[in-house]
């Protein structure tokens, strides 16, 4: 890993930002053999802001395939903090609600809550980003084959017929930087320079809401809670609404005022909102670390690439930062971005391959924006409606309490137990999915019906030996056979005779727990688990045609 800026350096993808979504790209990446260039214009281990607090099921599962996801699930909260989100008058005040969902010392065995049945080898994880981009930098950093600019500011870009040429400067005073990259791939976050650079135009709804948020140290506040503590809570009353997530589940604090109408981050009084946030006194003692203001968009690009300049995770999209939607989309991209370019890097796949990025993500990335915009237009409504008498005293409150607290209840639980946005996610107009006229199950925020149809994720389950059906998975195409070991072998032919790396997986039905969804005996999945074929016999012809397109040869 080198740290200070050299005047010329050369590699086979540059990306500019290293935050997750640039960390996950260089991984995975330099994972594949190649050679990866970083620029980061902040310090090398400077912390980041605390923007992410959660890391979804369909993350975890990428990073099990990088290796990090037991690390990962290792940080954080205590092991026995609960990972609940509550509902309450004040932070310290009266509980009327609490959506359950186990510590991370339980997630495994837990199944009561109602993330509990999902069908994933990982589960979510509560894990701000202060603690989960340093070891995604450590490991990057380790890595062969990936280096590390930091204190660079990229400003300049030109893309040709061979590549891509980035101008850059060293912050230290250490003059010009010149990066010369076969592809470069911008996660620099909302303010992009390269989505600048290639023309690329966010459009949607500017401003859904207001956000005062701020960092606290609070070491007594764990101490004023009347009940257990929880990782999210969320403090309503007619007052000020706000949210009040645990950083470590000690004494930081992170806390967002969500502002009303016609109020700005400057026109609201920052701590008054933080006390009645809190429900303490005007002496209660904390530290403010930093302030953590934003507002919350939808914004997507009007396109993910020009050429061979790409761009990913904010650069591409912005939303409302409810339960990590940004962030893990964000390394969604890397993921499959990472494969594409990897394919046509190493010569099995023709460049159109990497028409496939944009026209499989941008639609998902639209979907969830809206998904994340409705939510925020549901909470911003139930916040203003605040019942009146929701902090009195006596058996008619108490009443009142139960009726909001379900309500909320049943809204957030969409918003924090997202099965839909985890597994129902297809892609529909992929050029590398042969489609059989199926169409897949429409999914919502919180519900999806597994499906095989091409395009959608391959329903999990475990093998007969107990490992994770992806586990198995190989690095690029896995080719499931479900006794089906002869029908197989034009295709396997096919694919050796193209160079398509493929891997068979017999699976006896007899001995695993296989969905009934699997209806075919065939069925081809790519590294990112989403299913480009399925069937139960292939010609020799029908085969060779198979390949062409996973190749990028239509």
């Amino acid at each position: 890993m080198s740290t200070n800026a050299h005047q010329h350096h050369e590699a086979d993808v540059a990306i500019v930002g290293a935050g997750p979504v640039g960390l996950t790209l260089a991984i995975d990446l330099s994972r594949r053999g190649h050679r990866v260039l970083l620029l980061e214009s902040r310090a090398f281990g400077e912390p980041p802001s605390v923007k992410c607090n959660h890391v979804s099921a369909r993350t975890m599962e990428q990073f099990r395939r990088l290796g990090l996801a037991e690390r990962i699930r290792s940080t954080g909260l205590p092991e026995d903090f609960p990972n609940d989100v509550a509902f309450r008058t004040a932070f310290t005040g009266q509980e009327f609600g609490r959506i359950p969902i186990p510590c991370r010392r339980d997630r495994f065995t837990d199944r009561s809550g109602p993330d509990g049945w999902w069908p994933t080898p990982e589960p979510p994880h509560r894990i701000n980003q202060i603690f989960l981009e340093p070891l995604l930098l450590e490991h990057a950093a380790s890595r062969p084959g990936v280096t590390l600019l930091s204190r660079v500011q990229a400003d300049g870009v030109e893309a040709d017929d061979d590549g891509v040429t980035v101008q850059a400067e060293d912050l230290d005073g250490g003059g010009r930087v010149t990066v010369r990259a076969r592809v470069l791939v911008g996660c620099d976050g909302g303010r992009s320079g390269v989505r600048k650079a290639i023309g690329a135009t966010l459009s949607g709804t500017p401003v859904v809401q207001r956000v005062q948020s701020t960092l606290i140290r609070a070491p007594q506040l764990l101490s004023r809670l009347q009940g257990p503590p929880s990782w999210g809570s969320y403090s309503l009353n007619p007052r000020r609404c706000g949210t009040v997530f645990a950083i470590d589940g000690i004494e930081r604090w992170l806390i967002h005022n969500h502002l009303a109408p016609g109020e700005d981050e400057t026109s609201v009084d920052r701590d008054a909102s933080i006390r009645t946030i809190l429900g303490v006194e005007d002496d209660f003692p904390y530290e403010v670390l930093s302030q953590e203001d934003w507002v919350g968009r939808r914004l997507v690009a009007d396109r993910f690439r020009q050429g061979r300049v790409f761009i990913a995770g904010d650069a591409a999209h912005l939303w409302i930062p409810y339960a990590g939607y940004g962030m893990n989309a964000g390394i969604a991209d890397a993921m499959n971005l990472s494969w594409h370019l990897s394919a046509w890097l190493r010569g099995w796949a023709d460049a159109a391959v990497l028409d496939a990025y944009e026209r499989e993500r941008q639609p998902i990335t639209e979907q969830v924006a809206q998904f994340a915009m409705d939510h925020a237009l549901q909470m911003i409504k139930a916040k203003a409606a605040v019942p009146a008498g929701i902090e009195d005293d006596g058996a008619d409150a108490d009443a009142l309490r139960e009726r909001y607290g379900q309500e909320m209840v049943a809204l957030n639980v969409l918003q924090f137990c997202c099965a839909g946005l985890n597994f129902g996610y297809f892609y529909d107009r992929s050029p590398l999915i042969a489609y059989d006229g199926e169409a897949a199950p429409a999914y919502s925020m919180g519900g999806f019906e597994p499906s095989t149809a091409p395009g959608c994720r391959a329903p999990h389950f475990h093998l007969a030996d107990g490992r994770s059906l992806y586990d198995a998975f190989g690095d690029d195409y896995t080719l499931l056979c479900f006794g089906a070991a002869d029908a197989a072998a034009p295709l396997q032919a096919a694919a050796r005779a193209a160079g398509l790396p493929l891997v068979r997986l017999d699976i006896d039905r007899t001995r695993a727990p296989v969905p009934d969804v699997y209806r075919h005996a065939l069925v081809l999945c790519r590294a990112d688990q989403h299913i480009a074929w399925r069937g139960d016999a292939l010609t020799e012809a029908e085969a060779a045609a198979l390949v062409a397109r996973c190749c990028g040869r239509p």
